[in-house]
């Protein structure tokens, strides 16, 4: 029994400290004066990625609509960043006569899934270039960032299944183990007991972890904006 579990445990850690990355998240800073540690792990970068995706858009909407009641950029932009705190470094462009929409760019090059932020920067440039109203430009933009949320979305809803189908694959070995415990045979003595059998269990869990590892990546890169 004790080899059955030692298994199973050793099969279970693979398959969820892959997709996971291994460790916990590290969190990110709230604002630009906090030391900034990187999260570790695929999954929390997906989620840092989504919730920054989600405050360009809100940011955005925000803009537009204290732009659209008649309020200064700065102070639509400020208000913004009460929102989102890493807008701040564009408002002290804008208090100091800076580059506004040059912060925005270096800010979605930074910031991990900041990277709509351009299209606010290219908003932004354009009506200061063009004279036109800021408040309508940032309107379309907010627009089209919904529609690439929605395929984002689509995209995501797809490799979910192919995520799905590779952890269910990487289960398949334990399951063929179950299968020949069940049919009389030992493999786990062979496995835990012998040399072979041990170098054998070591290599079949990295190339279990390297092919989850694999899958993750071609996901995260087709995912990629």
């Amino acid at each position: 029994m004790s080899a059955w579990l030692v298994a199973i445990l050793a099969a279970a850690a693979v398959a969820a400290w892959v997709p996971a990355g291994g460790a916990g998240a590290v969190r990110e800073p709230a604002s630009p004066g906090e030391p900034r540690t990187r999260p570790a792990g695929w999954w929390a970068n997906r989620r840092e990625t989504a919730a920054a995706q989600a405050a360009v858009l809100e940011v955005c909407d925000l803009l537009a609509a204290e732009l659209a009641a008649g309020r200064p950029a700065g102070v639509a932009l400020a208000s913004a960043a009460q929102r989102w705190p890493p807008l701040d470094v564009a408002v002290e462009a804008a208090r100091l006569g800076a580059d506004v929409p040059d912060a925005m760019r270096r800010l979605a090059l930074e910031r991990r899934g900041a990277i709509d932020l351009r299209w606010v920067a290219g908003a932004w440039q354009v009506a200061h270039d063009s004279g036109h109203g800021l408040a309508a430009a940032l309107e379309r933009t907010a627009r089209g960032l919904r529609a690439h949320r929605r395929t984002r979305r689509l995209i995501d809803s797809e490799l979910a299944s192919a995520r799905a189908t590779a952890r269910l694959v990487a289960c398949l070995p334990l399951a063929v183990l179950l299968m020949g415990s069940g049919a009389g045979s030992d493999p786990w003595a062979f496995l835990l007991a012998t040399p072979v059998g041990i170098g054998c269990l070591v290599l079949g869990l990295a190339l279990l972890g390297l092919g989850l590892w694999w899958i993750e990546r071609l996901a995260d890169r087709t995912a990629a904006p």
